[in-house]
């Protein structure tokens, strides 16, 4: 398995997708076709944790007016299902690993992964 979650209007998605060879992978468009329950429970599996998932920079939180420290594994696994910006972007999976979100130690992973030097 080798798949790639992101959101097309997202810029860094976009920059982080260009820098690597993703002619083999299953791309998806988080939007058009939100995470399914199986492949969450994929994620959550390499990750061990559902709000390792969770983007603390998505839009709904303030919109839905939650309190981030308060919410639990099963409170994330919720809104992760529920709406697709709550997914820190973008995600690569593949049967023994997973990379999530864009800060510099990911991508820098991500890099190694695709044996990409700069």
């Amino acid at each position: 398995m080798k798949k790639v979650f992101y959101l097309n209007t997202c810029d860094t998605c976009r920059k982080i997708l260009a820098q690597f060879d993703l002619t083999d992978w299953e791309l998806r468009e988080i939007k058009k076709q939100p995470i399914t329950k199986e492949e969450l429970a994929e994620m959550h599996q390499l990750t061990k944790s559902y709000e390792a998932l969770f983007s603390r920079k998505s839009t709904q939180i303030k919109l839905r007016g939650l309190d981030v420290k308060s919410l639990g594994e099963k409170d994330f696994k919720e809104l992760l299902l529920d709406h697709y910006t709550f997914l820190k972007r973008p995600v690569f999976i593949t049967d023994k690993e997973i990379f999530v979100g864009n800060d510099k130690n990911n991508v820098e992973a991500l890099k190694t992964f695709f044996g990409v030097n700069e």
